[in-house]
């Protein structure tokens, strides 16, 4: 019998692509999509769909009873350049919806999550070339302060309750399906949106500035990967370091220049560059790859290459040349 999967904050910008993937790996039948508005309808359309409010227990609670749901994605989460304006509803959301998924494992309702932590976790007193897997965690923004005590609860409800809960420290994210949602490595999306619609790009971080990044179709993989994996294969129940690539905006600038030549770039730090300023440039993902033999497919160049192609088609379509 298949799982009966939910995914919570299936609107967002991993949780839509996250449940994408999985209706075609599992069915649509099969997967339930959620969040608290119709916001997209790509998403909508294509499978179940309800509206779920993650910081309500009784709202997941329903969900998971009528579906007789078996494993939840908690992807809704408010992200770290957004949660500096709003501290407080930051820490609500994340922190809420966490004990719900969690309490409802531990009450047998639901066998297996999946919830995901960031780099945010690390700070400035962080190493920052190829960071390890334990290392000193003091995160200076709110978004990193509930992913680091977030994985402290999830380790505590595998040791304490047995809830078989996985958890990735998801790396800067690059997908040309959706916009932005407000973290700080989002100008590797927005730098390829302005490439083609404007030929210029003003980036909010310094042209040095190194972080590790990922494209969309790998921490998608990496996702599904953990959770399908063996029980006993996955041996960290906080959370997984996960790596693919490190870049600076003036190296992801150059590989644009090579498919548009004429395209320009300015640097205007503002307030999410001490942000960036706080997180690793390179992290040891060996655990990963090791345990659950996690391995990354795209470099900068195919990532560039893809975005570049797939934009164009959005921005530029086709002409309809038929009669």
């Amino acid at each position: 019998m298949k799982s009966k999967i939910l995914v919570i904050g299936a609107c967002g910008q991993i949780g839509s692509e996250l449940t994408l993937k999985l209706r075609q790996l599992f069915g649509n039948e099969n997967v339930i999509a959620s969040d608290i508005s119709y916001s997209n309808l790509e998403i909508v359309n294509s499978g179940i769909f309800e509206i779920v409010d993650a910081q309500n227990y009784a709202s997941i609670k329903v969900c998971v009873e009528k579906y007789k749901i078996d494993t939840i994605y908690l992807m809704a989460a408010i992200l770290s350049a957004t949660g500096e304006k709003y501290p407080m509803k930051a820490w609500n959301l994340n922190m809420e919806s966490l004990f719900h998924v969690l309490n409802l494992a531990r009450a047998k309702f639901i066998k297996k999550v999946f919830w995901p932590s960031s780099i945010a976790v690390f700070g400035t007193t962080t190493p920052k070339e190829y960071t390890p897997q334990y290392t000193i965690m003091e995160p200076s923004t709110v978004y990193g302060i509930t992913k680091q005590v977030g994985e402290r609860w999830c380790e505590y409800y595998y040791k304490k309750y047995d809830v078989d809960v996985r958890s990735l420290r998801y790396p800067g994210i690059i997908s040309w399906k959706t916009l932005p949602g407000g973290g700080t490595t989002d100008y590797a999306v927005e730098i390829y949106h302005k490439a083609i619609t404007d030929g210029f790009y003003n980036c909010f971080l310094t042209e040095e500035t190194e972080l590790p990044m990922m494209f969309m179709d790998d921490a998608i993989k990496a996702t599904i990967d953990i959770m399908t994996a063996n029980k006993d294969a996955v041996k960290i129940r906080s959370s997984y370091n996960l790596a693919a690539i490190s870049f600076t905006p003036k190296e992801l600038a150059e590989s644009i220049k090579k498919h548009i030549p004429e395209f320009k770039i300015t640097y205007t730090p503002d307030y999410r560059q001490d942000i960036a300023n706080s997180w690793p440039k390179s992290i040891n993902d060996s655990y990963a790859r090791e345990d659950w033999k996690w391995k990354h497919q795209f470099n900068i160049e195919d990532i560039t290459k893809e975005m570049l192609s797939q934009l164009n088609k959005k921005y530029n379509p086709p002409l309809n040349k038929s009669k």
